[in-house]
């Protein structure tokens, strides 16, 4: 449907040059349509005379005429402007609202000069598509032979109009109902798809008369449909056949009866509502043995086998009916997703069929619409070839390239299982139709927005299938090992492997000979200096051969201890079986090679210690061998978090000092799963390097848990930070684990912005996993990232506000020589060579910190597993002194306000700082809300520590706001009581920033009365930043809390005594 509109003339312009004249032209719009007209000069009541025609593709659409006076130097002038809703048109009985004068209007209701003039304009609907035109090419009549150059370039085309851009023109009409509309495609396809006339038919339709009046006889035909469809009136008859008479003449030619029964065979048309896969079996039919397209040059996006027939994959991905792609579009943020049925296309026999989709806004590209054309290339048996390609000409230079996606479909790998799996190899590249000076900008952010969008669809795909080859690792472990036949070394072979050799042989046939020589002599007479019990030689042979026996004695005993020691280590832990449900850890040793001495040739007694998670397995010895063959398994018990490296050190029987000959390490956050399932490790340490030594190993790690270990994890965190963490997004864990490249099992607990400290505070995001903590930065384009393994951390300190920053911070310090990959993000060493790392400038303290508490908690090793009684991880405050103080400020004056003498005993009163029951309920009385603290933790020979967080209630404080405090308690040295000191930091509170609070509580019994003890407080302001209002607040702050404690102490008074009473 097109919209024909004719400017004819105007009249009464307002004068803009200083002639009193204008040179006016008139500038149309429809949508995003634009035409104009000539430019008369120097006239104000111009005559154009020019029609233009615009494609309808909304029918709430208006058109825009706007006259304006063409200025050659600056912008031109607004004279007038009208503007005429498509609906008015369509409103009239004839869709024309024939020739008429409009009044123009200005371009701002607050112009002074309203009357511009008036300008006469015809405007009708034609409901003859382009298609129709094309297909009857006959000129069309026009009232005054003057036609636009949209109708003459329409008049000079030729040949038939593809199936798919008649499709979208008929779909533009929005205000068709589905039923209406569908019908109307149906009649429309059913237009299209004729072939192109042959000579014989140009020849009866061109000459005659009767071409031209069936054509207008077809027009008024499609006139009453659309009619009745814009206007939904009841037919009066049925609409007639879209067939022209010339048509049905040349239909009785026999040569056109072949066409039409070719065309309408089953064979080569479908039935519009065929099933995916009665066309598939349609196009396999004609499939010529093609071979698999081969990968597009771009590169490889998914490369994956799934544990699905190749068929059942095909459905997922392409099926109609799929809710595959409805599910990525919701993961990407994709809207207005449609998707069409398959069709075979009559040229070729392949199936095809039209996507779109409106593209979610990106930090460069604003939302834009993309429409990806499929076609199937092969299809027979299990192999599935299909070529998309996706266009959006809305982006920047969009019309300049496509993007080609090829999916193929084969067969996957036999698992053990014998279930049948699926490979699936996505490649893509780009397709350049014209030349762009951007080039290499649009390849590098396709290429950017491919990977990350695909890696969406890997996603997704792998909650509908399960990944072919975790599984068939997994699968296939047993397999794997029950292949390794392990030999254990029988008794008999390891004496003669020690003592089967020469010397040994000698010594024991000397040994013999000299015990048969005693027997068989006689004792001699002493002579000499010989004494009693004293036998001394009496030649020079008896001396030599004394030496010689005593030489060989001390080497049979080197040999006999050897012998004892390996009799001793000759078992180990392989085929212990692990206990216990989570990450099973299974370790097979193969073989060792080229483990030999440095500098010389001996050879080592080798065995192999495997740590993990601080638990350890040990190989059997292997004897004067520089290549090991063990054949050994080892598996360690299961593990709640997964593991994040496995320590290997090969070490020598023979040495007393138990130092490792060779070491190694085996990163599981750096090497996929697959990968481990059979590696060569090189081995570091005092092995000659130049003999390349190295150990075979196959690993394998599996979760006997299933999906639910994040859930429980996640709980388990929970509990140990006092509030519910939730699990993230699929799309934020996929992003997260992009970040840092981390394995697929990888996910995120928390992150929060913050500062690192180096030698200019770095503002990033700090990202917690079970396994790393990780930091990212992007400062105009300059890029800081770095991560250390939660097993490499040492110690985490909490350090108090200073006058330079006004809340605590984190200083995180890495064991020594661990973390050497992060250590551009240290801010340095300390004493020990360990890595320290400073964060600071929390936006919520209070819930960072209990974070990294709780994870490094539960990352610590248990008692049992450390080998010694250790409590779990301790929190350590950061000291100002040695003394152990909290106090940080030194120079801040103390002020008592609040002391009494309360009646009940120390012991009673310090239940209100135990955490429990009693202290959560006076501290709500009293406005703080969200209660939570930590328990007390031994951090110096006699002083405990804590961590409190709580909210303001608005009666407390009218902005709200948050409260972290640090307290510290120990025991009066000459009095039967208790002191606690107390820094508190406020978040959220006017001028909160500006200051830290310090408390003293000093508790007491009083030993002249029983039950009875003494309170004093004690309260002083650091101040970190100078203002103003400095003694308003302070003031402020004092009555306060005076207030606050009295009715604290009160409440906790009242609750203890009338227990007490009771009890």
């Amino acid at each position: 449907m097109k919209l024909l509109v004719r400017v004819v003339e105007a009249r009464g312009l307002l004068a803009v040059h200083v002639n009193g004249t204008s040179d006016p032209f008139v500038k149309l719009q429809l949508g995003k349509r634009r035409a104009k007209t000539a430019v008369v000069k120097k006239n104000l009541a111009p005559v154009w005379d020019e029609e233009f025609s615009f494609l309808v593709g909304d029918v709430t659409e208006e058109l825009a005429v706007s006259v304006l006076n063409e200025d050659k130097y600056f912008s031109n002038d607004h004279l007038g402007r009208v503007k005429v809703p498509l609906s008015q048109v369509m409103d009239t009985d004839g869709l024309s609202l024939g020739t008429a004068w409009y009044q123009l209007q200005p371009k701002s209701s607050k112009s002074k000069r309203k009357c511009r003039g008036e300008i006469c304009l015809r405007i009708s609907l034609s409901t003859r598509t382009h298609m129709s035109e094309e297909l009857h090419p006959l000129p069309r009549p026009t009232s005054d032979g003057v036609s636009s150059s949209s109708d003459r370039s329409i008049g000079t085309k030729r040949g038939a109009l593809s199936t798919t851009n008649s499709y979208i023109d008929l779909s533009a009409v929005a205000s068709l109902d589905r039923g209406s509309q569908s019908s109307f495609e149906r009649s429309a396809d059913s237009f299209v798809d004729q072939p192109p006339r042959s000579s014989v038919e140009q020849a009866a339709t061109e000459p005659g008369t009767s071409a031209e009046t069936d054509a207008v006889a077809n027009t008024s035909s499609m006139v009453e449909v659309l009619s009745r469809y814009f206007f939904r009136k009841p037919a009066d008859a049925a609409v007639p056949a879209v067939v022209s008479d010339a048509e049905s003449v040349v239909d009785q030619s026999p040569e056109s009866k072949v066409c039409s029964e070719e065309r309408e065979s089953p064979e080569n048309r479908a039935p519009p509502e065929s099933s995916l896969d009665e066309l598939l079996k349609i196009m396999e039919s004609k499939d010529q043995g093609a071979e698999m397209p081969a990968k597009l040059s771009n590169g490889v996006l998914v490369d994956e086998s799934y544990v699905t027939a190749p068929a059942g994959l095909n459905t997922l991905l392409f099926s109609p009916n799929s809710d595959f792609w409805p599910a990525v579009a919701e993961l990407q943020g994709t809207s207005g997703f449609q998707i069409e049925s398959w069709k075979i296309d009559s040229n070729d026999g392949c199936l095809r069929r039209t996507l779109s989709y409106i593209k979610a806004a990106s930090k460069l590209v604003k939302a834009c619409k993309a429409t990806e054309e499929q076609k199937y290339l092969k299809a027979a048996g299990n192999s599935f070839a299909v070529l998309s390609i996706v266009s959006t000409p809305d982006v920047p230079c969009g019309n300049c390239f496509k993007i080609e996606i090829l999916y193929c479909i084969t067969p996957g790998p036999q698992l053990s299982s014998e279930e049948q799996t699926a490979h699936l190899t996505v490649s893509w590249r780009i397709n350049f139709v014209q030349s762009t000076m951007i080039k290499g900008m649009i390849e590098n952010g396709a290429k950017q927005g491919m990977s990350e969008g695909y890696a969406q669809f890997s996603e997704v795909l792998s909650q509908k299938f399960k990944v072919a080859e975790l599984d068939d690792a997994n699968a296939n472990k047993a397999k794997i090992l029950a292949s390794l036949h392990t030999q254990k070394e029988p008794s008999w072979r390891l004496i003669v492997r020690f003592l089967g050799n020469f010397t040994f042989i000698v010594s024991v046939i000397v040994g013999i000979y000299i015990i048969t020589h005693l027997h068989l002599s006689k004792p001699k007479a002493m002579n000499g200096l010989e004494y009693f019990g004293i036998d001394l030689p009496d030649s020079i042979g008896e001396v030599v051969v004394c030496a010689v026996l005593i030489l060989q004695g001390q080497n049979i005993m080197k040999v006999m201890k050897r012998f004892l020691n390996a009799w001793k280590q000759r078992g180990s832990d392989h085929g212990v079986k692990a206990h216990g449900d989570g990450w099973i850890l299974t370790v097979a040793l193969i073989e060792g090679s080229g483990i030999i001495a440095g500098g010389s040739s001996g050879l080592f007694d080798l065995y192999a210690v495997f740590t993990c998670n601080a638990k350890r397995k040990t190989s059997s010895i292997k004897f004067h061998t520089s290549e090991p063959k063990w054949n050994e398994i080892f598996e360690f018990d299961a593990m709640d978090d997964p593991p994040s490296r496995m320590d290997v050190a090969i070490h020598d029987s023979n040495r007393s000092d138990g130092d490792p000959i060779g070491h190694a390490e085996v990163n599981f956050l750096k090497s996929s799963l697959s990968d481990l399932t059979d590696i060569w490790v090189p081995l570091d340490g005092k092995c000659d390097p130049a003999s390349n030594p190295k150990l075979h190993l196959r690993i394998f790690l599996n979760n006997s848990r299933g999906t639910e270990v994040v859930m429980n994890y996640l709980s388990k965190m929970g509990k140990e930070v006092g509030k519910k963490i939730n699990l993230r997004s699929a799309q934020t864990n996929s992003a997260f684990r992009k970040l840092f490249n981390l394995p697929p099992e990888e996910f995120l607990i928390d992150d929060f912005t913050c500062h690192l400290k180096r030698k200019m505070p770095l503002q990033g995001r700090l990202f917690f996993s079970p396994r790393i903590i990780g930091f990212y930065s992007n400062i105009f384009g300059h890029k800081t990232k770095f991560f250390f393994l939660w097993e490499d951390v040492d110690d985490i300190q909490v350090i108090p506000p200073t006058l330079s920053i006004g809340s605590p911070s984190l200083m995180v310090i890495l064991k020594k020589d661990r973390g050497s990959e992060a250590k551009h993000g240290a801010k340095g060493t300390d004493n020990n060579g360990r890595l320290k790392f400073h964060f600071q400038s929390f936006v919520s303290f209070g819930d960072a910190q209990r974070i990294i508490m709780g994870i490094w908690k539960m990352r610590s090793p248990g008692p049992e597993q450390k080998g010694e009684i250790i409590e779990e991880s301790e929190l350590k405050e950061l000291p100002a002194e040695e003394s152990g103080s909290l106090f940080s400020h030194e120079d801040v004056k103390m002020s008592e306000i609040f002391s009494s003498v309360l009646s009940v005993d120390v012991e009673s009163l310090m239940e209100m700082f135990s955490g429990g029951q009693l202290e959560h309920k006076v501290m709500q009385k009293t406005g703080c809300m969200d209660y939570s603290s930590t328990e007390w933790e031994l951090v110096n020979r006699n002083i405990y520590q804590r961590q409190i967080n709580y909210k303001f209630d608005k009666a407390l404080s009218r902005s709200g706001g948050e409260a972290s405090t640090t307290q510290q308690k120990y025991a009066l040295v000459n009095q039967d009581g208790w002191a606690i000191e107390e820094v508190m930091t406020l978040q959220g509170v006017l001028l909160g920033d500006y200051f830290s609070l310090q408390l003293k509580y000093h508790m007491a019994n009083v030993p002249a009365k029983p039950n009875t003890c003494s309170v004093q407080v004690l309260l002083g302001i650091a101040w970190l930043k100078s203002t103003k209002q400095q003694k308003k607040v302070t003031k402020n702050i004092m009555s306060n809390t005076s207030n606050r404690l009295k009715e604290l102490f009160s409440e906790v008074e009242k609750d203890l005594t009338s227990r007490n009473g009771a009890s």
